[in-house]
């Protein structure tokens, strides 16, 4: 069983990686994480002109290590209400080579911000767009207040409800595989 991970932001210090690092701690022993950082796929910004002198290899490579995994858990970054450039990107030019992104894989979709609202707008627009382009969506958590729930020097959350659902939505979307 192989897990395909990833943050949608090309942030060195995301704390959507530090949050999805957590909720995949509690997976079951035996489920490969494969980890992929926005940053190995810096490519031209989609274009229509762009499209037509070919796709980048490097959507190429993400389309197949999303074909190659059993599952996907991502954690997306807020930008402005909505997903960060540098996985806007990625996910334009990987619907390009085909529209079913992501396989109708088990999908665990998370999001969190330092706002009080923990990204919740960009967790509602990939849950309205993601199926239109085979999103699974299985499980959903959204964060609130990143720099008061976590503590990023032990690596957990520290709100015991929010540390429940989390783990609650985890096994949700494990129970699919």
């Amino acid at each position: 069983m192989k897990v395909l991970a990833f943050a949608g932001s090309n942030s060195r210090q995301s704390i959507n990686k530090t949050l999805l690092k957590y909720a995949l701690s509690f997976v079951k022993e035996g489920i490969e994480i494969e980890w992929v950082d926005l940053n190995d796929y810096e490519m031209p910004i989609y274009s229509v002109e762009r499209n037509q002198e070919g796709i980048p290899a490097q959507a190429i490579d993400f389309k197949r290590k999303l074909e190659a995994a059993d599952a996907i858990a991502c954690s997306l970054a807020e930008h402005n209400g909505a997903f960060s450039t540098a996985f806007k990107n990625l996910y334009d030019w990987t619907s390009r080579i085909d529209m079913n992104v992501f396989g109708q894989k088990p999908m665990l979709l998370m999001s969190t911000s330092p706002g009080p609202r923990g990204g919740a707008s960009v967790l509602n627009l990939a849950s309205e767009t993601f199926p239109w382009f085979g999103g699974n969506i299985i499980a959903k958590f959204s964060l609130p207040s990143f720099g008061q729930t976590f503590d990023v020097e032990k690596g957990v959350i520290v709100d015991a409800d929010a540390d429940r659902q989390l783990r609650e939505q985890v096994a949700l979307w494990q129970d699919t595989f």
